[in-house]
C-alpha cells in the first residue's frame, strides 16, 4: 500500500527561532494572521506609491512641455 504524503508542516521565524504554527497558541494564532494581513496592506500600498509616483512624473514632464519657452 502507498504511503499518503502529508504536507509540510507550517512554521513561521521570529527573531531568528523557527515555530511551528500548529504549536502557537489561538491568540498567537491570530497574530501571526494580523501580521499576514499587515504586510500584504503594505505590500500594496508600496505598489500604489510606485504606480501615484509614476503619474507624478507624467503630469509633470507634461506640464513642462505646456509652459512657454523663453
Amino acid at each position: 500500500m502507498a504511503k499518503k504524503s502529508t504536507p509540510k508542516e507550517q512554521s513561521i521565524t521570529i527573531d531568528g527561532k523557527k515555530y511551528a504554527l500548529n504549536d502557537l497558541s489561538d491568540a498567537a494564532k491570530a497574530q501571526v494572521a494580523n501580521i499576514r494581513y499587515v504586510e500584504r496592506e503594505i505590500e500594496e500600498a508600496k505598489n500604489r506609491l510606485a504606480v501615484l509616483q509614476a503619474a507624478r512624473q507624467f503630469y509633470s514632464q507634461t506640464l513642462a512641455k505646456e509652459l512657454p519657452s523663453d
